[in-house]
């Protein structure tokens, strides 16, 4: 199998996504990467064993950053051989991009070369923040499936059905989600595994914002008679949870596993360039996106 050429743009700010990213493909040099300012990547790296836990058959070979030092450690933590001036001077040399920026504002102008030159490319989350901005991005797209984005805890191990839960989604009445920090790039880490694992949660027929300063309290009643409530907590400590209600029983899912999670989204990007197929339909995007959007508007 030819192994696909990766190019990545970084970074944002809080975002460790080009380490991490170009790490679970290429492997990582120990010594660059614990000078990574995000010391839980080379924490949870370093748990793997490499190139067995790496993915097979593509590799990053192209970055750019805003800054040159930035894209020079992280080529040496990732072992990424090139270094680009602009990042549409990676087009010609790639196969496929992960634009792993989560600054929404930024997504349209970033990934339209690419998506122009036809390159496939996996959108940091969120894709955008309201659903006219995702809609202008997808309309850029040559064929659809073009674009992959999500969260990548849509693919966590520990948000997703098990005969153990199955009987409590069959009866569900409420769910809980928290998170810390802020409901412009966090909301979806909850919104969008809540949904993946409910899929049959209808339409939302309310959507209301009860929380104060940076604290977001974001209640949705669905046409399933299901309520969800998605709390980002900004500077508050909590478990990235979700916390599932059934008419006579009760779990509490806490993520963990980042690598996993990261690494099966990866995957998953892969698997679609691979097979020419969409992995994630544009609607579920898209009702992600309503939520978000929606729950920006506190009462």
């Amino acid at each position: 199998m030819e192994k696909l050429r990766i190019g990545v743009l970084g970074m944002s700010e809080g975002n460790g996504h080009p380490y991490s990213w170009s790490a679970i493909f290429n492997g990582f040099d120990q010594e660059y990467m614990n000078d990574c300012p995000f010391p839980v990547i080379s924490e949870y790296l370093g748990q793997q064993s490499f190139p067995k836990d790496a993915i097979p058959n593509a590799f990053v070979t192209h970055i750019w950053t805003q800054e040159k030092e930035i894209s020079k450690h992280i080529a040496s933590a990732a072992k990424i051989p090139n270094i680009v001036e602009n990042y549409e001077d990676m087009i010609g040399h790639v196969d496929a991009v992960l634009l792993a920026r989560d600054d929404p504002e930024n997504h349209y102008e970033m990934s339209k070369p690419f998506l122009e030159a036809g390159l496939p490319i996996f959108i940091d989350k969120p894709l955008a923040t309201s659903i006219n901005e995702a809609e202008k991005i997808f309309a850029l797209q040559k064929y659809e499936g073009q674009i992959f984005t999500c969260s990548s805890l849509r693919y966590a191990k520990e948000f997703q059905r098990t005969e153990e839960i199955s009987p409590i989604i069959d009866n569900l009445r409420l769910v809980d989600a928290t998170i810390p920090k802020s409901w412009t790039k966090y909301a979806i880490h909850i919104v969008e595994p809540v949904l993946n694992l409910l899929p049959n949660l209808g339409k939302p027929i309310e959507i209301t914002n009860s929380g104060k300063s940076d604290i977001n309290i974001v209640t949705v009643h669905w046409s399933s008679n299901v309520t969800t409530v998605f709390k980002v907590l900004g500077k508050t400590s909590c478990p990235l949870s979700i916390r599932l209600f059934g008419e006579n029983s009760f779990k509490e899912l806490v993520f963990k596993d980042t690598y996993y999670a990261f690494k099966t989204s990866l995957e998953h990007f892969i698997k679609g360039i691979r097979e020419n197929t969409i992995i994630i339909p544009r609607k579920e995007t898209m009702s992600v996106l309503e939520v978000i959007e929606k729950g920006f508007q506190k009462v």
